[in-house]
C-alpha cells in the first residue's frame, strides 16, 4: 500500500428534508488499501457509498474520488470505479461471456481487450467450460466471484463492494477475499461494506458509522486495543449499542 490518496472526504453530508442521513463525515483512503466501511442498518453507510460512487449528490461538504469531484465530475467517477452489489451485479439470463462483454462495453473497452481478457478471467476462475452457460445456472459462490471479476474487468482505480459475500459458504468467502487481496496488490483500492465482523479483520483500516457519523476509524488491531476488545465483533457491538436510529 502506498501513500497516494484516491478518496478524500471532508465534512460530507447528505440530508433528506429534516433527516440527516450522513452527518459531516471525513476520512481518506489510500491506493491499494482495503478499507472496511461498517455500520448497522440505518447508520448511513449505503448513502455515503452512493455519494462516493457518483450515484447521489451530497448536500454539503467535499469529496474527491479517483481524482474527480463528486459534484462536478460524477460521470467521470463512474467510469473510473467498479461497483459490486450483493443484490444485483450480473444479468441472470445472459451467459457468462455475454455478461463480461456487456459490462466491458459500458466502460468503452476495445473488442481486442475484451476478447483477450475474457479468456484470461475465465481461466483464472476455472470457468472456461461454463463460459457459454447462463449465469443463473451457476452456484452462488461462482456468481459472486464472477461478479467481482466483472467489477474490476476494466481495471478501475477503486472498486466499491457492498456486502459482497452475503449468503455464500465460508470456503467461498475465503476464496473471495483471496481475490480481494490480489486486486489490492495490483493497486486497486477496495472499499468494502460487510456484516461479517471476521472480514473486518482482513481490512487494512476500518471505519464504523453510527447514526450518520463515523465514530471510529483505525486498523483492526488498534480498534481492538482502543475499545479493550478481543474481536472486531466486540468493537462493533460496543459502538452499535449507542445507535438511536432504526434500520434503513
Amino acid at each position: 500500500m502506498v501513500n497516494e490518496k484516491v478518496i478524500l472526504v471532508e465534512n460530507l453530508t447528505k440530508k433528506f428534508e429534516d433527516f440527516t442521513a450522513v452527518d459531516h463525515i471525513s476520512f481518506d483512503v489510500h491506493k491499494g488499501e482495503i478499507f472496511g466501511f461498517l455500520g448497522a442498518n440505518g447508520a448511513g453507510k449505503t448513502t455515503a457509498m452512493r455519494m462516493l460512487s457518483g450515484l447521489s449528490m451530497p448536500t454539503s461538504g467535499k469529496a474527491m474520488v479517483a481524482g474527480f469531484d463528486v459534484y462536478r465530475e460524477n460521470e467521470k467517477i463512474k467510469r473510473n470505479i467498479g461497483y459490486m452489489s450483493q443484490k444485483f451485479s450480473l444479468y441472470e439470463d445472459l451467459t457468462v461471456r455475454e455478461n463480461i462483454r456487456f459490462y466491458a462495453g459500458i466502460y468503452g473497452k476495445s473488442s481486442h481487450f475484451i476478447k483477450e481478457k475474457t479468456e484470461l478471467v475465465l481461466d483464472e476462475l476455472h470457468l472456461t467450460a461454463e463460459g457459454d452457460k447462463l449465469v443463473k445456472s451457476l452456484p452462488l459462490g461462482w456468481k459472486q466471484k464472477l461478479a467481482f471479476s466483472v467489477a474490476i474487468f476494466h481495471e478501475p482505480r477503486i472498486v466499491f463492494l457492498d456486502e459482497p459475500t452475503g449468503g455464500v459458504d465460508p470456503v467461498t468467502r475465503r476464496e473471495f477475499w483471496h481475490m480481494i487481496y490480489e486486486a489490492a496488490a495490483s493497486g486497486i483500492t477496495v472499499f468494502v461494506t460487510t456484516h461479517y465482523m471476521d472480514e473486518a479483520e482482513y481490512c487494512d483500516r476500518v471505519s464504523i458509522m453510527v447514526d450518520g457519523r463515523i465514530d471510529a476509524l483505525d486498523t483492526p488491531q488498534q480498534l481492538k486495543k482502543t475499545f479493550a476488545a478481543i474481536s472486531m465483533d466486540e468493537v462493533f457491538l460496543k459502538l452499535a449499542r449507542k445507535a438511536t436510529r432504526a434500520g434503513d
